[in-house]
């Protein structure tokens, strides 16, 4: 990062005093193990089922990712288009929904969770995401709804009081400018959610995230709950600020303009463990050092069972070894059970 488009940068945050001497409550367990999207490999991803699923084998925490409805309620899909996890494109009452928009730069043509209310999306069922490589998921298809992110933390409640145990939510944003650009802004619900549940405040185990940090800057002096900035692969460019890099933003001036709003970084894994041509990983990078050296945590993600996610010739529980070795605070997961098996091994 130059130092230039630092300075430029910082001049837009909004200041969180005392923020590094707020305690980390997503760490209750060190390193954390995270139930991405909750057992997504073993259920269709962002469903109650797949939530519990993740709880009942162990999980630190669950991650899940927020879009909103047309009349601005928050639920729990993993993209703002929906014909890849839900029945929508069997239901010819929303035949005439099917549009193509540009959403981060990128043009998809499907169903958008923004064109429905709340009532019309809970009439579609959660189908696996990625048949052709978790076939085993496709039995569950059809059997459960898509949550609201008020009824996910109503049920993790729930089971923590159930488990006796704390159980956290780390609560991704997504497209936060492209719903800025259309009049729905995701912080206004995040943080009625936040307050209704009675978890708006830094011991409540829950964590919000985004690849864009204004959003985060805007959350940081509105919220007390962590903040995580999202790292993604080192070439690509966040949809708010494209004139940097991921890379960039993983230098140390970058984490010192993250530090100054944030509490921590979920970094794509392989800005910790670099793969080379074959596909192999290697020594560490700094990433980890430099965070921790600014009070920052370091989750990565994501780690999947299957072959075509792994690095050459390692096996998911070997991979999780290796990031571990790493000096991580928390792996996000799609097979949290395989995962947990190593940490408590």
């Amino acid at each position: 990062m130059t130092s230039q488009t630092l300075e430029s940068a910082r001049e837009l945050v909004v200041p969180r005093p005392l923020r590094t001497l707020r305690p980390q409550p997503s760490l209750v367990v060190t390193p954390a193990v995270v139930g991405h999207r909750g057992a997504s490999g073993s259920r269709p991803e962002h469903t109650i089922e797949a939530y519990r699923l993740a709880i009942a084998q162990g999980v630190d925490d669950i991650e899940l990712d927020l879009v909103p409805t047309r009349d601005g309620v928050l639920v729990a899909r993993h993209e703002s288009e929906i014909s890849g996890t839900t029945d929508v494109a069997t239901r010819p009452e929303f035949a005439d929904r099917r549009t193509t928009r540009v959403i981060d730069g990128e043009e998809l043509a499907g169903w958008f969770v923004e064109d429905f209310t709340l009532a019309e999306i809970k009439a579609l069922t959660a189908r696996e995401r990625l048949p052709e490589l978790r076939p085993q998921n496709t039995e569950h298809d059809g059997r459960s709804g898509i949550p609201t992110f008020n009824e996910v933390l109503a049920m993790v409640h729930a089971e923590s009081i159930r488990r006796g145990r704390s159980i956290g939510v780390m609560a991704e944003l997504k497209h936060a400018s492209y719903f800025d650009s259309i009049g729905l802004p995701l912080e206004v619900p995040l943080l009625a959610d936040l307050r209704r549940h009675g978890v708006d405040h830094a011991r409540s185990r829950v964590t919000v995230m985004a690849f864009e940090s204004t959003v985060l800057r805007r959350l940081s002096g509105r919220t007390r709950v962590p903040v995580i900035q999202l790292l993604e692969e080192p070439e690509r460019r966040p949809a708010d600020r494209p004139d940097l890099t991921y890379a960039e933003l993983a230098t140390p001036d970058g984490l010192e303009f993250i530090d100054s709003y944030a509490d921590g970084i979920g970094a794509h894994k392989g800005l910790v463990l670099p793969r080379d041509e074959e596909g192999a990983i290697g020594t560490p990078s700094s990433l980890v050092r430099d965070a921790h050296r600014r009070w920052l945590t370091v989750h990565v993600w994501t780690l999947r069972a299957e072959a075509r996610f792994l690095p050459s010739g390692l096996d998911l529980a070997d991979e999780a070894r290796a990031f571990l070795a790493a000096g991580v605070d928390g792996l996000i997961t799609d097979n949290p059970d395989v995962v947990l098996a190593v940490r408590d091994g």
